[in-house]
């Protein structure tokens, strides 16, 4: 579709700030899954089941990320997308801040996990509008030509904020004593993301608007309920997305994020070493993420995400068993590859699925299908991998979950349209 205002770009300054403001946004949200056996310590007492329980807060948490999602959503297809992107920075920024100020469990006993639990739940909330925002920005502001390579920059720069996040915790866990970590250490990291968050919101004033929301209130055409308008128009779409997201929530969230807490379970790394591999994991997905991008550009989403697919299908169950087995090389390449494996899929991904809806409800589909499969997907997933773990001893399990769900995709994957909505606009 075509809009009064399509053919206006964005300022290359807005763009970058939109792309790269998820940096704090990855940040603030991965610190927690990084510092996860510390917080398990310090938040619910250090006992034997204080590491199932901090991962069972993260994913009771992140079910409030599709309800996030839906608000930001319903709120940025009728008042546009900078709007949305100033309101979530703004609540993320008191959530970090207030989590650096909780009180511990040596203090007051089990009532630390439940402050800590509900500030998951806000912080989660507003990173359901904060990425699908950033990424309909991306989408409705590129050339036509570019938009994979361009939108690829959020998870790009999503990634430099794990990587960030993972340094930082690497640093303070090694540079201080474990008694002043759970004493007083933990509480830096959530403190430079709080600083960070503020400054991005401050910078985010000067942001332009979308300039195909800009075009839909020129013609007209926004939705009087958005949620409503996408639920009847766009089913399938939300299915796609929700398909697309599926596979690149679980290569992430078990393939990058839990595998410190993973080889730190099975006795491969000590808490410190299994953080800076995650720091060079990070460092892998920020080099393959713009490369898949350009290359979906050129050869089309579809061939890309179906070859990512049986990637998922074939690599991860290998990968995991590798570095549960293995020793020096074999934990290293097996980080490595899952890594890569994750890059490229939300590479492409964020593309993909912002592509299946039109700028009229874009935020809304986003919510319905995208954030709803990464709450499923994501947030549940680093606690059903340990268990399974723990349960059945098979180290591969993680990787089996990756397996399963890329396999359950592929056909939808197969029979995505060749080009989206917003490939089809008239763009400089």
């Amino acid at each position: 579709m075509t809009l009064p205002g399509s053919n206006t770009r964005i300022r290359r300054r807005s763009m970058a700030l939109a792309a790269f403001s998820t940096v704090v946004e990855w940040y603030d949200f991965t610190i927690y899954l990084y510092l996860a056996t510390v917080m398990a310590r310090v938040f619910y007492g250090g006992g034997e089941l204080s590491l199932a329980a901090t991962l069972g807060g993260f994913a009771l948490a992140y079910l409030m990320r599709p309800l996030g999602a839906l608000a930001f959503g319903q709120f940025g297809d009728r008042h546009g997308r900078r709007a949305t992107l100033l309101l979530s920075m703004a609540l993320m920024t008191v959530a970090m801040l207030t989590t650096a100020l909780l009180p511990t469990y040596a203090q007051i006993g089990a009532a630390a996990g439940w402050l800590l639990l509900a500030l998951r739940c806000v912080m989660a909330f507003a990173v359901g509008g904060e990425y699908t925002g950033v990424v309909a920005y991306l989408l409705e502001g590129a050339p036509a030509h570019r938009r994979g390579f361009v939108t690829s920059l959020a998870a790009a720069a999503s990634e430099v904020g794990g990587l960030l996040a993972v340094a930082v915790s690497a640093v303070t866990v090694a540079s201080m004593s474990q008694a002043s970590l759970d004493g007083w250490g933990w509480r830096i990291p959530f403190l430079i993301g709080a600083g960070l968050a503020i400054v991005v919101w401050i910078a985010r004033q000067s942001m332009e608007e979308s300039p195909d929301f800009l075009g839909q209130r020129e013609a007209g055409t926004v939705p009087a309920n958005p949620l409503k308008y996408t639920l009847t128009n766009h089913r399938a779409a939300i299915g796609r997305g929700f398909a697309i997201s599926a596979l690149g929530s679980i290569t992430y969230y078990v393939g990058i994020t839990y595998v410190p807490a993973f080889l730190t379970t099975v006795g491969k790394l000590a808490e410190a070493d299994a953080l800076w591999l995650a720091t060079a994991a990070a460092v892998v997905v920020i080099a393959v993420t713009p490369l898949v991008g350009w290359l979906s550009d050129r050869v089309g989403r579809r061939p890309v995400l179906v070859v990512l697919a049986v990637l998922g299908a074939a690599l991860p169950l290998a990968m995991f068993a590798w570095m549960a087995g293995g020793a020096g090389w074999q934990i290293v390449a097996g980080a490595l590859v899952l890594a890569g494996l994750a890059g490229a899929v939300s590479a492409v991904g964020a593309v993909a699925t912002a592509e299946q809806f039109p700028g009229e409800g874009r935020l809304s589909g986003l919510a319905l299908g995208a954030t709803t499969a990464t709450a499923i997907f994501g947030g549940l997933t680093p606690l059903l991998a340990h268990l399974l773990t723990q349960r059945t001893g098979w180290a591969a399990a993680p990787g089996a979950m990756i397996a399963v769900v890329a396999i359950g995709v592929l056909p939808v994957l197969w029979w995505l349209p060749r080009r989206g909505y917003a490939a089809s606009a008239s763009s400089p």
